[in-house]
């Protein structure tokens, strides 16, 4: 095993619920779908994002689609129209996430 980063083999969408963002990650495959499992923990992802991410991070995943999707509370500053955030949206986090180094 390596590390690798995410987003050699995921791809990411995000958006924003209110004062949290919204982030999906998904693959192509059953094993980099167990991968992802395993490597994308609630724990690690509030570890990537603890300099954004105020509130608590949930984990939902979708098999079917081989997704996992994460919705990280409390991280866009109120949300789109009350955040002076850049990214007021969370538009950004799902590329953020891929930058996440795992072991593949």
């Amino acid at each position: 095993m390596t590390k690798t980063k995410l987003g050699e083999f995921a791809m990411a969408r995000s958006g924003d619920k209110g004062d949290g963002s919204n982030v999906g990650i998904f693959v192509t495959n059953a094993a980099d779908y167990e991968l992802i499992k395993r490597e994308l923990t609630v724990e690690r992802v509030k570890q990537h994002f603890d300099r954004i991410c105020f509130g608590e991070v949930t984990r939902y995943e979708a098999p079917n689609m081989l997704a996992l999707n994460f919705l990280l509370r409390d991280s866009l500053g109120g949300g789109g129209s009350e955040s002076l955030k850049t990214d007021a949206q969370g538009k950004a986090h799902g590329l953020g996430l891929l930058e996440m180094e795992v072991e593949r």
